[in-house]
């Protein structure tokens, strides 16, 4: 014991030190306003008050009563105010340049217009969680799909981080998405406009790109990837800024493992995409899209 005291009063001051002088080094790095390992758990918190606000007693700490439900619903709203104008503007502040003046001020206004949006958002995601009611057999009630169902979680998430997102707010918006990505296995781009009635069955590894626009009451299983062709152009740099992943129509179905790809790509209304399709170029209306495979059965020789 004495032995690893004698090492930590010796060798850890020198390599803490040698650990700050590469942070302040290294290019783009400063000890001042930066989003770190603390803001990312800040920001989860804030979007844990924020997703409580929409659905109290699923994402509450506590069970909710009617009766405290106005005053908790206040205090979550308040909580995911105050702590999303903080970490708004210190990410403008880092990543837009914004003075500190100007960067407060987009931070009022965007966290103003997306606690006005909750509203909206929670009918849009009622509309989702009755798609799944329908949409799934399995499903017993509302509460066992808000409470299990990965989708929901993810969904939520996607509604909250694509308003901010379409305001303009960098990097709070991914970090949302990452978290949502890593508690339900679904990877959705903030950037993607998906209408109301989406549902997710079952949902590990579906894939959705950012300039994807998915339509009214549409259903996908896991394993989806609506992806883009290339993500680069011809001289091999990201094609930023261009459309590059796929529309999807109303009322389509894709089954699992199926790949769509490419931004000229679109999937007509109506549609059903069977599993393990690839595709890459658009799909008319109320189309049928399926693999023709061959199964073949061999009677093995009894033994005797």
């Amino acid at each position: 014991m004495n032995s690893i005291k004698q090492w930590i009063e010796k060798e850890l001051p020198r390599i803490a030190d040698q650990l700050d002088y590469d942070m302040i080094n290294s290019p783009g790095t400063s000890r001042e306003d930066q989003i770190t390992t603390a803001g990312r758990a800040e920001i989860y918190r804030t979007l844990d008050w924020m997703l409580a606000a929409l659905f109290p007693g699923i994402y509450s700490r506590s069970p909710q009563n009617a009766e405290d439900q106005p005053f908790f619903l206040a205090d979550a709203l308040r909580h995911s105010s105050l702590s999303l104008v903080r970490l708004a503007t210190r990410v403008l502040i880092k990543e837009e340049g914004m003075d500190s003046e100007q960067a407060e001020a987009k931070a009022v206004q965007l966290t103003q217009d997306v606690i006005r949006e909750m509203p909206v958002i929670r009918k849009m995601l009622l509309m989702d969680i009755d798609s799944a009611m329908k949409g799934d057999p399995a499903a017993k009630s509302v509460n066992e799909v808000v409470l299990s169902y990965p989708f929901v979680d993810a969904i939520a998430t996607h509604r909250i981080a694509h308003f901010l997102y379409s305001q303009g707010l960098p990097v709070i918006p991914r970090i949302m998405s990452e978290r949502a990505h890593s508690r339900t296995g679904i990877d959705i781009h903030p950037g993607a406009r998906i209408e109301a009635g989406f549902f997710i069955d079952h949902g590990t590894g579906v894939v959705i790109g950012e300039t994807c626009h998915i339509g009214r009451n549409v259903k996908i299983y896991q394993g989806v990837t609506l992806g883009a062709l290339s993500p680069f152009d011809k001289k091999g740099n990201p094609l930023r800024g261009a459309k590059r992943h796929p529309d999807i129509e109303d009322d389509v179905i894709i089954y699992a493992n199926a790949t769509i790809l490419g931004g000229e790509t679109t999937i007509g209304k109506g549609s059903i995409i069977g599993g393990n399709c690839f595709i890459t170029k658009s799909i008319p209306e109320n189309a049928v899209v399926y693999h023709k495979n061959e199964v073949h059965v061999r009677q093995q020789d009894a033994k005797e």
